[in-house]
């Protein structure tokens, strides 16, 4: 019996629950997105340096911080922020307020440059 036959004939015994490919979840956490979209800058930055607590590397935390430091005219910590989540341990795709899923490192220069809309700089999850 060739290998395909026998592979074939393998599979042919297996359940359809057992084919069965567990795709990859994304983590879902709250970076005060909703409350950038809605211009409420002091209740993000709130929940951003309360989140930042809890992981002082995540990227999208970051990035989000320094988009309220930057909406409330504190352009140097903004910066901060930014540089941050360029030079962080972590570093993942992150889904943007304009629906696309970009490198958070990508994000974070972009956003420190200002040269992406301010959509596309924010971190929706």
């Amino acid at each position: 019996m060739s290998m395909t036959a026998a592979a074939l004939a393998l599979l042919a015994g297996q359940s359809v629950l057992s084919l069965t490919v567990e795709l990859p979840r994304t983590e879902s956490r709250d970076v005060a997105y909703e409350e950038l979209v809605a211009g409420q800058d002091q209740a993000a930055l709130a929940k951003l340096l309360a989140a930042r607590e809890q992981d002082r590397q995540d990227p999208a935390v970051l990035i989000n911080l320094g988009a309220a430091y930057a909406r409330l005219g504190r352009l140097a910590e903004s910066r901060a922020a930014y540089d941050a989540a360029i030079l962080s341990d972590q570093r993942y795709d992150l889904e943007t307020g304009s629906g696309k899923w970009m490198d958070s490192r990508y994000i974070a220069r972009a956003a420190k440059r200002g040269g992406m809309d301010a959509a596309a700089t924010l971190a929706m999850l």
